[in-house]
């Protein structure tokens, strides 16, 4: 890569939209690092661009840096699979939860009656009141 094609972290923030501190932020953390330092500036190459890229869907799927970090360190890629697995049993979770609020909302949006009144959202109702 010549030298003209590394990004400075300026570049590098705003060709992901991302404010310069995030990157120094991620750097600090061992996400992403510079290909070199030339006059105490960082510069990055194309490795970056694919690093960066992987943090953001990384954190789009929910994962937090730590495990990101984890991840993307990991000499072997199978060895993070108990938390990947964790993490995806969460999203289901989470995926089933989103599923159930929008049919409701779907079901409050036809629905002639007030919510706490409808057939249909008290069962959902009762199923969320504790019991004494």
């Amino acid at each position: 890569m010549k030298s003209s094609d590394e990004l400075t972290i300026g570049e590098l923030a705003d060709r992901f939209g991302l404010a310069t501190h995030v990157l120094r932020h991620w750097e600090s953390m061992g996400l992403i690092e510079p290909a070199r330092r030339a006059g105490g500036r960082r510069r990055y190459g194309t490795d970056a661009l694919v690093r960066v890229a992987l943090i953001l869907m990384g954190k789009e799927a929910g994962l937090g840096l730590r495990e990101l970090s984890a991840v993307l360190s990991a000499p072997d890629p199978m060895d993070h699979r108990d938390l990947l697995r964790r993490h995806a049993a969460a999203l289901e979770q989470r995926i089933e939860r989103a599923r159930a609020a929008k049919a409701l909302i779907e079901h409050a949006l036809a629905c002639p009656h007030r919510l706490a009144e409808c057939p249909h959202a008290r069962e959902q109702i009762a199923a969320r009141i504790p019991p004494a």
